[in-house]
């Protein structure tokens, strides 16, 4: 596996939740609204019995919880009456119709309970599944898809976009069917209360979309501003405390600040204006809302004078003229919330529907005793077809010998790498182990038959003996110790206050660079491989530490096929074969004497390194 450093960034926007039933967010659109629906609704199609009881439950907590205020409007109709005739008020008719809508408002809580538990269950199943397809996805694509993005955009799919879906499916979809069951429910009670007033109040909807969609699209401009700005603020905040001792270094904390200072701003008046202008609606809405309540109030007024309908029943349709249009800004806000969450999806599935690495043939090989005998037969390869790296390479390397690959930067000394462990697929030619092509070995396998200490190290967090212990599979404690003593790691692990036990926080910071070089090299030597790539790794490390690991180098690649991308020069004469790479070919190759009595490339370069005594990186 590679040893490469990861630096994770963190990406995805805020999400903007459905809360405020007055704040109307802008959403992200799909691409292909309808058939990523049609994808996500696929997952949920296996839980038809669950959501058939979820809708089920949302219903019977709505409708429980929409009849209360007509059956509260009879009490309060038997009061008035009692009070307009003078006589004695009949308590026991009132208790009654209290005990009625206790055991209506507990039996709605109950219904809304089960429902959001089963929604509950339904949205982490599905979301579950989800993370496992994408998981299952990621160690199958090649790694031409990770070279192609950015670590903080893989990681957005796989977590906010993720977690996007699962807040939707456990709120939205829940508040959307009870804002419906509730909207349809309130009409069709102030219809049996008075189609009159509910016409009055119906009339001022019109008037309140005109408004919403007026406020929503000042507002959208502002709110994709901030979106922006908060993006530009959290890379430039964490470039600069990732940097932050190059930034002392040279000085520049004054830039910093009045770069981060210019971004806060926008993010400031960006904000501000989003958040005024959507803040705007609810009180506009609240004045829409108190004209159509006044005018129910007054004609209802009316209609109690005249005995059309009971002062109960006016005050049941001023409740649901209050609960109106709550339901109505839900659903909207909820839509908006859906159009993101369906952006997230779709950003998903493009994850899972990327092209995969070639599959492994049915017969794969499996190299029980792998000797280490390499040969490249005319390998012809590029990243891109049109853009040929290298063409027509022909390498024969026989069981424990040391290769050198040598050349400038971007000559395609890692490439050749990537390709011997078929990171990368050929375009033409082939590559063997032992006489057999590698296309045929299983690639975990292939991977196993080879060892990795490369520059960049790679170690995680956890103790020093897990991660030595990384390196093979039901390996001891006693094992690992071996290991790390051919490694010459053991004495300053037991240095350390914790020794073994010794936790590595997540940079690995709380080590130095050689002692982290020094475990890889460890670990390369508890996986026991028997090919070994090696990427000089003691440009960054004293002396005496580089004595140290170009030992426990020489140690680990006695009697191995050994493969070392060579930047100091100085490192490689002993090199069974050296292979001078330049623009994807290989123009030389020979022993050190023979490369430098060539007085070619190679010995240009050399001779470069060490004149005037200035050492110099030829990698």
């Amino acid at each position: 596996m590679s040893e490469e450093q990861k630096s994770h960034k963190p990406a995805g926007g805020p999400r903007h939740p459905g809360g405020h039933p007055g704040q109307m967010m802008p959403a992200e659109k799909a691409k292909d609204f309808k058939g990523s629906l049609r994808r996500l609704l696929g997952y949920l199609k296996p839980r038809r019995v669950q959501l058939s009881i979820i809708f089920l439950m949302a219903i019977l907590s709505t409708v429980f919880s929409i009849v209360s205020p007509k059956i509260l409007g009879k009490a309060t109709t038997k009061l008035f009456e009692g009070v307009m005739a003078k006589t004695s008020i009949d308590f026991n008719y009132i208790t009654q119709i209290l005990l009625i809508l206790i055991g209506l408002y507990l039996f709605s809580a109950i219904f809304g309970y089960i429902q959001q538990y089963l929604m509950a269950g339904v949205a982490q199943k599905v979301v579950y599944d989800m993370r496992q397809q994408i998981n299952h996805k990621l160690s199958r694509l090649p790694l031409k898809y990770f070279d192609s993005r950015t670590h903080g955009e893989i990681l957005s799919r796989a977590t906010n976009d993720v977690d996007n879906i699962s807040t939707t499916l456990q709120q939205s979809i829940t508040q959307l069917i009870t804002s419906i069951v509730t909207l349809v429910g309130i009409i069709i009670m102030m219809l049996t209360i008075s189609p009159w007033l509910t016409l009055i109040l119906i009339v001022t909807l019109p008037l309140s979309f005109i408004v919403i969609k007026l406020v929503a699209s000042r507002s959208q401009k502002h709110f994709m501003g901030q979106q922006k700005s908060l993006g530009e603020l959290n890379g430039h905040v964490e470039e600069m405390y990732t940097g932050h001792k190059i930034v002392k270094a040279f000085g520049r904390e004054d830039e910093s600040m009045a770069a981060f200072n210019e971004i806060n701003d926008k993010l400031y008046n960006s904000g501000w204006r989003a958040q005024f202008i959507s803040g705007i609606i609810m009180p506009m809405m609240s004045f829409i809302g108190n004209i159509g309540y006044v005018l129910v109030c007054v004609v209802g007024g009316i209609f109690v004078t005249q005995k059309t309908i009971t002062i109960g029943d006016v005050q049941a349709f001023i409740q649901y003229a209050r609960q109106f249009t709550q339901p109505i800004m839900q659903t909207a806000n909820i839509a908006n919330i859906i159009q993101s969450t369906i952006a997230s999806a779709e950003r998903v599935f493009e994850l899972l529907d990327e092209q995969e690495e070639v599959p492994e043939t049915t017969n794969a090989v499996v190299l029980e005793d792998p000797k280490g005998a390499v040969r490249f037969e005319n390998v012809k390869f590029g990243y891109k077809e049109d853009a040929i790296l290298i063409d027509d390479m022909n390498i024969d390397v026989q069981p424990g010998q040391t290769i050198a690959i040598v050349g400038p930067t971007g000559a395609g000394k890692t490439t050749l790498i990537n390709l011997l462990m078929r990171f990368y697929e050929l375009n033409d030619g082939a590559i063997t182990i032992d006489g057999v092509n590698i296309t045929d070995l299983k690639r975990g396998n292939l991977r196993n038959i080879f060892g990795m200490v490369l520059q960049d190290t790679w170690l995680f967090n956890g103790t020093i003996m897990e991660n030595i212990a990384y390196g093979r599979a039901g390996a001891t404690d006693a094992d690992v110790v071996e290991a790390a003593k051919a490694a010459h790691a053991d004495h300053f692990i037991r240095t350390l206050p914790e020794g073994y036990s010794t936790v590595l926080n997540e940079e690995a910071s709380n080590i130095s660079q050689g002692q982290k070089q020094l475990l890889t090299i460890a670990r390369a030597i508890l996986a026991d491989p028997s090919i070994l790539i090696l990427d000089e790794a003691t440009s960054s490390v004293d002396t005496r530490t580089e004595v140290y690991i170009q030992k426990a180098m020489n140690d680990l690649m006695q009697g191995r096929t050994s493969f070392v991308i060579a930047h100091r020069l100085s490192t490689i004469r002993d090199a069974d074969l050296i292979l001078v790479m330049n623009n994807g070919s290989v123009i030389e190759k020979g022993n050190h004497e023979e490369l430098l009595a060539q007085g070619g490339f190679y010995a240009d370069l050399y001779n470069s390194q060490f004149a005037g005594g200035i050492v110099q990186d030829a990698g």
